[in-house]
């Protein structure tokens, strides 16, 4: 028997979307502004935890694809992967590295480690966050 209210299950199913976009915006202004990885990754979790809690497990499972801890490794390594530029160039581990260059149909682009790192921390967030989340309403059931 269902006993998510009706206006819950609507504001999830609404609010999902935009919620997911707008931690997408939150990471890729955080390495020049406020905001980044970490609190993407937590408005994302987040996204997702209101549609566990407006609908159901599975449905949360079926919108996030994949294991959440396949999530959280996948940024672990890209966190990683990120520190490694700097070494080949012969400067310290983690040292920041950036690349310009210029697109057909986007003009000039400048890509960093820092935006990589960013999208690992963000990963790692969604992941942890979701695991826990999933095992303890798993657990409740």
């Amino acid at each position: 028997m269902n006993m998510h209210s009706l206006i819950l299950r609507t504001a999830g199913h609404f609010l999902l979307p935009l919620l997911l976009l707008f931690s997408v915006f939150l990471l890729l202004r955080g390495h020049d502004e406020p905001g980044g990885g970490f609190i993407g990754g937590l408005v994302a979790a987040a996204a997702i935890v209101l549609y566990l809690f407006s609908m159901d497990i599975q449905s949360a499972r079926k919108v996030l694809r994949v294991d959440p801890r396949d999530v959280l490794g996948t940024g672990m390594v890209l966190a990683v992967i990120s520190a490694i530029p700097g070494v080949f160039r012969g400067q310290p581990f983690f040292t920041a590295q950036w690349w310009e260059f210029t697109a057909p149909l986007f003009g000039e682009i400048k890509l960093s480690t820092v935006l990589i790192f960013d999208i690992g921390v963000y990963l790692v967030v969604i992941g942890s966050v979701l695991t826990i989340m999933l095992t303890l309403a798993e657990a409740e059931e």
